[in-house]
């Protein structure tokens, strides 16, 4: 059986799900893979058949996206050419996490694509939506990467497609300890803006890895770190606690290691807002947003926020062999 895996770029997330769905995939059939967009800081330690420019977006620096380079950054008629181009015909099925590029291929191809990512649980409505639904972002979520099948995963299993998140081996074997700094990761907002809030905090130690800075440096209680995917994991592991933006693999990782988690959305970013909305409903910590009432808030969490207690079996293997049997047929 001949398998196209498609990956979306943009985020770690996906990534960090890639490495550890492709070892089970290369047991099941032949294998290729594609990747499209560019903000990983996860590296993919595969032969990457097809490398695309996709669509995705840049982080900005004052909490939200880089609306002028996410455009400058767009490709349209690319786009479009290599969806006309992928020779998804070649393979007996696509899986495909969020990718748009073979999802639209499939589509007008008629190709089986399977959905495999943390987006299809919004193909459920019993999926936690703040109460303001955005109608456009639920559309984006929907159709961004059409699919003629899903599964999908989520904080807890909202639907009988949505399993629980898939947590990577080395999360899953690294030695849990508290050396008492609190991990930051916060993509969309500037070391400056961030320094200027846990600079105030007294007698808590920070270690924020930023995607704004190729160099490790030290300002009073808080280190500042390039993004690098052992050195993020193993600070999480022996944290007091994380600080992170609305993203899905990130919190559920540190809930897996017992850590306490402060979620704050991406500005503007409609399904982060929700996963901030549905871990709040786990009894996380959600924060709207920075504002001049931060740093008093990270100091309440400090004092009295508590970790979430979470189950999160590794079923990637029964996963992948589902999928594989039930298109192999």
């Amino acid at each position: 059986m001949k398998v196209l895996y498609a990956i979306q770029g943009t985020g770690n997330g996906h990534i960090s799900r890639a490495r550890e769905v492709i070892p089970y995939l290369k047991q099941y059939c032949n294998l290729d893979i594609l990747i499209s967009g560019t903000q990983a800081d996860v590296e993919l330690p595969y032969h990457i058949k097809y490398k695309l420019s996709g669509v995705g977006f840049t982080f900005g620096k004052k909490g939200g996206i880089d609306v002028g380079k996410s455009i400058k950054n767009l490709h349209p008629i690319k786009f479009v050419k290599d969806i006309f181009e992928i020779p998804v015909k070649n393979y007996d099925l696509v899986i495909n996490d969020y990718e748009p590029v073979s999802a639209w291929a499939c589509k007008m191809h008629k190709i089986n694509c399977v959905a495999i990512s943390h987006q299809a649980s919004f193909l459920s409505e019993q999926t936690p939506r703040i109460k303001k639904r955005d109608k456009f972002a639920e559309n984006v979520l929907k159709n961004y990467a059409p699919c003629t099948d899903k599964v999908a995963f989520h904080f807890a299993k909202y639907d009988s497609f949505i399993h629980t998140p898939v947590i990577r081996s080395e999360v899953r074997n690294i030695a849990v300890t508290n050396k008492e700094h609190i991990t930051v990761y916060l993509p969309a907002y500037a070391d400056e803006i961030l320094l200027q809030h846990f600079n105030n905090i007294k007698g808590a130690q920070f270690e924020v890895f930023s995607k704004h800075t190729n160099k490790a440096y030290t300002i009073k209680n808080v280190m500042v770190k390039p993004v690098l995917n052992t050195d993020f994991i193993n600070s999480l592991a022996s944290s007091n606690g994380l600080i992170t933006n609305g993203g899905f693999e990130s919190p559920a990782e540190a809930s897996f290691l017992g850590k306490k988690v402060m979620c704050i959305p991406m500005d503007n970013q409609y399904e982060q807002k929700c996963n901030a909305k549905a871990f709040k409903l786990l009894g996380g910590t959600r924060v709207k947003k920075i504002d001049i009432n931060f740093y008093s808030k990270v100091e309440n969490w400090l004092d009295n926020g508590k970790a979430i207690e979470v189950n999160y079996k590794d079923e990637t293997k029964d996963i992948i062999e589902s999928i594989i049997n039930n298109y192999s047929k």
